[in-house]
């Protein structure tokens, strides 16, 4: 998430009122990094205000994300870094993953959740998602375990609901 949009979030300055007024481009920059490099949520979702609420504005940038192509989905999936992968990654999701104790992993936990993702990634085409907030490292470790297995199909809409769980805690900091 853009830095701008964080220090604009943090300082409660985003209420409902705010955001309608926005012209498109302010709102794209404001809002676009809410759903990982993927700015073209708020610019389509920018369309179907004015939002009631916070709710609703969340519902618009879902229910883009819903009526997007596959391909999108998929780059939208793809833009996410691995967990607990040390590089470079947004402020945001970096921020998220410490939050879970993801950047404080023991060697072996590391290792393993490192092993895990590669697997992910190769069996899926994408990271592992999973909305850290609330979570624990076992949290995030018990589910990509069973999760790894999974079919296709099922992982795909699993990994979309993620984002959704990512971009609303986003709009609530």
């Amino acid at each position: 998430m853009p830095e701008a949009t964080r220090q604009w979030l943090r300082k409660r300055l985003m209420n409902i009122e705010e955001i309608n007024r926005l012209p498109q481009a302010e709102f794209v920059k404001k809002l676009g990094g809410v759903f990982e490099d993927s700015p073209w949520v708020a610019e389509r979702a920018w369309g179907h205000g004015p939002f009631a609420s916070l709710d609703a504005l969340h519902a618009a940038m879902v229910a883009e994300v819903e009526h997007a192509s596959t391909d999108e989905q998929l780059a939208l999936l793809r833009a996410h870094p691995d967990l607990g992968k040390r590089a470079k990654m947004s402020e945001a999701s970096a921020s998220e993953q410490a939050g879970a104790g993801l950047d404080r992993l023991p060697a072996e936990e590391y290792q393993e959740l490192t092993r895990l993702n590669s697997v992910y990634r190769d069996v899926f085409g994408f990271p592992f998602l999973f909305a850290v907030r609330g979570g624990t490292r076992d949290d995030i470790l018990k589910s990509l375990r069973a999760r790894v297995s999974g079919a296709r199909e099922e992982e795909f809409r699993t990994a979309l609901e993620q984002v959704f769980r990512i971009a609303r805690f986003r709009l609530e900091s």
